[in-house]
């Protein structure tokens, strides 16, 4: 008898531009595994109800992705989550378990595996040396944070335009980050390891700051959470010093994975075949 099909979502709002599905659905053909994984999207006030009926079983899916703006609520409406969705605030991953409804974050997983994928010398060498800038701290540093803090940074320079956010942030994720105003950027990155951008700044090609990335250490990398473009202002600028950059996307295509695994039964990879196809579709 033939197993029946396994469904899973993406659901916010608005998302009509998500890539998910394309992802997904290029895995599920892939691995020949029947199942589907489509885009809901709900109302602004409808996030709840959905939940509901997902606990129910008046909606068949397996989990799904949430974007913005129902991360947060996703956090607190499911039944558990895991310490890395304690810890980041928010949950992106929805999945089922032992008749209980899930909730993961994937985004640090996504970020690292990235820089694993593109520069896999981004990790510290040595825990006494090893420094971090993160330039902006809204909701998407908070994964950034943890990532770098399981990586092993033990100094993680944060800089924001209010300096009192960045220092609620610090204050969440303990002694290795420090909490600065932005105009310290250039101060900041002399001697450090990596640079990441978190904030919206570069997105479609806006202004950035014009920042001194030829000061960071040798052998420095500077990333960008942004993709659009996919060489960011930010990244564009480091380059052109001498760093070593890797953009933005892959974060999108293996924070998927574990999502993936969770509902499907299976792993999949991230190829340079499924890069191709979602930056062309």
């Amino acid at each position: 008898m033939k197993n029946a099909a396994k469904n899973a979502f993406v659901t916010g709002f608005p998302i009509k531009q998500s890539k998910s599905p394309l992802i997904h659905g290029f895995w599920l053909n892939d691995l020949n595994i029947d199942g589907t994984y489509r885009a809901v999207e709900l109302a602004e006030d409808g996030f709840s109800e959905f939940i509901a009926q997902l606990k129910s079983g008046d909606v068949e899916f397996e989990g799904g992705n949430v974007t913005m703006p129902f991360k947060e609520e996703a956090f607190q409406l499911v039944d558990e989550r895991d310490a890395i969705a304690e810890k980041i605030g928010a949950v992106n991953t929805i999945y089922r378990k032992d008749g209980k409804l899930c909730g993961t974050n994937t985004d640090a997983y996504g970020f690292a595996a990235n820089l694993d994928d593109l520069a896999p010398q981004w990790r510290p060498k040595s825990q006494n040396s090893s420094k971090a800038v993160v330039f902006g701290a809204g909701g998407a540093s908070r994964a950034i944070l943890f990532a770098l803090i399981e990586a092993g940074f033990n100094e993680i320079a944060l800089y924001n335009r209010t300096l009192s956010r960045a220092e609620t942030l610090a204050d969440e994720f303990g002694p290795s980050v420090t909490a600065y105003q932005i105009d310290g950027v250039d101060h900041g990155l002399k001697n450090a390891d990596l640079f990441v951008n978190t904030s919206s700044l570069g997105m479609h090609g806006t202004p950035v700051p014009d920042l001194n990335f030829a000061s960071m250490a040798e052998g420095a990398i500077a990333t960008d959470i942004v993709y659009h473009p996919l060489k960011t202002k930010f990244l564009e600028n480091a380059d052109k010093q001498g760093i070593a950059i890797a953009d933005g996307f892959g974060m999108l295509l293996h924070q998927a994975v574990p999502g993936f695994e969770h509902w499907f039964g299976a792993r999949p990879k991230v190829t340079k075949t499924l890069r191709d196809k979602i930056l062309n579709g």
